[in-house]
């Protein structure tokens, strides 16, 4: 690309900027007229002042005509015009510029703020690889797409839209959703969502969602929600810039009028000092302590693969003192998985497994899944009568011998006789005191082997756990397990609280009963049954591979399932908090200073106006840091 193209992109990017450069230029060109008494200086500080001045016009013309409310932009035009009227047109027309120039800056940092969404509408492609229905390949816009389409996705492609595989097997890198950067094996069937990247050969897919539905498409909403969404304290400022405005508009006449009587100051010089207040007393910096910070620390989780649904729940989350888990799912993977066999005989390992690998092949149970997973190069032998049990297991014959698998009361004979050594017994117990489920194999009635499975906590739960601690903030987990497999696991990762056998319709309370303890809690949860409690608590949040009713629930989106992201999304929301406040009172101090130097005379209109402005801008760039936050 040419630089002279380089150079006009850039200006239609920032076409408030280009104008206020301009109006810069010009004013140079102005003092130099000027300094050679030259008479074309003032109408080059007014084409300065036109070109300066032409956005904040607009914006002002809009609040007052569409709005009906006064705003900064008008304090600024109306110092600007005050001292020209007294001839000081230099002093106008760099008014207006610098004023330009910060204003240019906080649209700039707010474009800057806007690149999550930028990067997440990069990841979908704009056009597909659809089958016609003689069986060609036409390429369409991705937004034209309907469900039932088919679609070819070539080696290197991302997928455009979500939808299920049509091909025996496929290599998808979903590293942009789950940040796992090992690739994973789709099967026919499964689902495939748009953004991801097809790692191997070309595959065809079916569409299962139209273009706005996609989870892409849910997530870039989310974010444009969330940064037009102001928080408690925005909203305030917000507020009061109108009767702040009035106020500093009926003030300085007054001022104008009193202080040649009370300085004995002349009309002139009364006249220069209200246009300095005017300047001064602007609340520009702190109209811009709140929005640029929350903005900021929207965008930067977005990039961490959090999403906050606006600035008020970074207020909200700042003030979390406990957080509050579901355990399966959340703090476990939610998936049985065998972690543990013993056998009676260990020489009778490889048959024991192979049986039960073959009456589970034909269950659809997670037990079933669990021990299918486990054994995966397995291959089942015929079994005789073979049943399926519901609640207790499986019976079926084997070499003219009855066999069970399942739990104890159903697989061991224990009427009058021992089918279990007390050794083994006490291993059994050991096993289930450690919060694992036991399946039984038995023959004719006696023990022959167990296999202990677990839901297996998720990578980094005790980490999370541990970094909530050091916030200060507490732990509670809530469960539908037993009160003994609940304690075994809060213990292992450190949690603080535990409620445990509760029904899905408890959680609710339980969170209301936290926070007349804590106050403001946390929930974390991912199913449809998670959505009153994230509703109720003060803060909700939601994993990215739960239900659709969870993610509409919560306020906040973990898109990677990253439980780390929860201290991170605290400690965000603290640090946004200090730096608001760092804005504010810096503001407030400069305006206050700026006040008492114009009535002592120690400054001038160019000086007032630096002072201000400055302010203004190093206010915007202290929001900015926010981009590069690091926990």
């Amino acid at each position: 690309m040419s630089i002279l193209k380089k150079i006009t992109e850039w200006i239609k990017e920032n076409n408030e900027m280009s104008l206020t450069i301009i109006s810069g230029l010009m004013i140079i060109a102005g003092f130099i007229l000027n300094t050679q008494n030259n008479g074309l200086a003032i109408p080059i500080f007014i084409i300065a002042f036109i070109l300066g001045g032409y956005h904040s016009f607009l914006n002002a013309y809009h609040d007052l005509v569409d709005e009906k409310k006064l705003n900064v932009d008008v304090l600024m035009i109306a110092a600007a015009v005050g001292a020209s009227i007294i001839g000081y047109w230099a002093e106008g027309a760099l008014l207006i510029f610098i004023f330009s120039l910060a204003e240019s800056l906080e649209a700039m940092s707010m474009a800057k703020t806007s690149e999550a969404i930028t990067e997440l509408m990069k990841v979908t492609p704009n056009t597909a690889r659809k089958y016609t229905e003689n069986g060609n390949i036409l390429e369409v816009e991705t937004a034209d797409l309907k469900v039932g389409d088919r679609l070819q996705v070539r080696k290197g492609e991302a997928i455009p839209i979500d939808g299920v595989l049509d091909v025996e097997a496929a290599v998808v890198n979903e590293a942009a959703i789950t940040g796992e950067p090992l690739a994973v094996t789709k099967y026919q069937g499964d689902e495939v969502i748009g953004g991801t990247i097809n790692e191997e050969a070309a595959f065809d897919m079916i569409v299962t969602v139209e273009d706005q539905n996609t989870l892409f498409s849910k997530i870039i909403r989310m974010v444009e929600e969330a940064q037009d969404s102001p928080s408690k304290a925005d909203s305030k400022i917000q507020q009061i810039e109108d009767t702040y405005v009035k106020i500093v508009l009926f003030s300085v006449p007054l001022f104008i009028i009193l202080m040649p009587l009370v300085f004995s100051w002349t009309w002139e010089e009364a006249f220069y000092r209200g246009m300095v207040l005017l300047t001064v007393a602007s609340p520009c910096a702190l109209v811009a302590s709140v929005a640029p910070a929350n903005l900021s620390a929207i965008s930067r989780s977005a990039r961490n693969g959090i999403l906050f649904k606006g600035g008020d729940v970074i207020d909200r989350t700042t003030d979390v003192k406990a957080v509050v888990f579901d355990k399966t799912g959340t703090l476990t993977k939610g998936q049985p998985e065998v972690v543990e066999s013993f056998y009676h005989n260990k020489e009778d390992k490889n048959l024991i497994d192979r049986l039960v690998v073959s009456a589970e092949t034909s269950s659809t149970h997670p037990i079933a899944a669990a021990f299918l997973n486990a054994y995966p190069t397995i291959s089942p032998i015929a079994l005789d009568a073979l049943q399926d049990i519901t609640g207790k297991g499986f019976e079926f014959k084997y070499e003219g011998k009855t066999w069970r698998i399942g739990n104890r009361s159903f697989a061991l004979n224990e009427n009058g006789k021992l089918a279990i050594s007390k050794s083994e017994n006490e291993q059994v117990i050991q096993k289930e005191s450690e919060g694992k489920t036991v399946i039984f194999v038995s023959k004719e009635g006696q023990f022959q082997a167990f296999y202990a499975l677990a839901d297996q906590l998720k990578p980094g739960a005790k980490r999370t756990i541990d970094l909530l601690h050091e916030l200060g903030v507490q732990t509670v987990m809530l469960t539908g397990d037993e009160a003994r497999t609940a304690q075994f696991i809060a213990k292992e990762i450190g949690i603080d609280d535990v409620r445990s056998n509760l029904l899905p319709q408890d959680k609710a309370s339980i969170i209301k009963e936290l926070q007349e303890t804590y106050g403001s809690i946390a929930m974390v949860g991912d199913g449809i049954n998670d959505a009153p409690a994230l509703a109720t608590s003060n803060v909700g949040f939601a994993l990215g591979s739960g239900t659709d009713v969870a993610m509409e629930t919560a306020d906040i989106v973990l898109i990677q399932d990253d439980l780390e992201q929860i201290p991170f999304s605290l400690a965000i929301s603290k640090h946004t908090r200090r730096l608001v406040m760092q804005n504010i009172v810096f503001s407030v101090s400069v305006i206050v200073l700026l006040i008492i130097s114009n009535l002592l005379q120690v400054i001038n209109l160019p000086l007032g106006v630096i002072g201000h402005e400055g302010s203004t801008i190093l206010v915007i760039l202290n929001s900015l840091r926010l981009l590069r936050y690091r926990k």
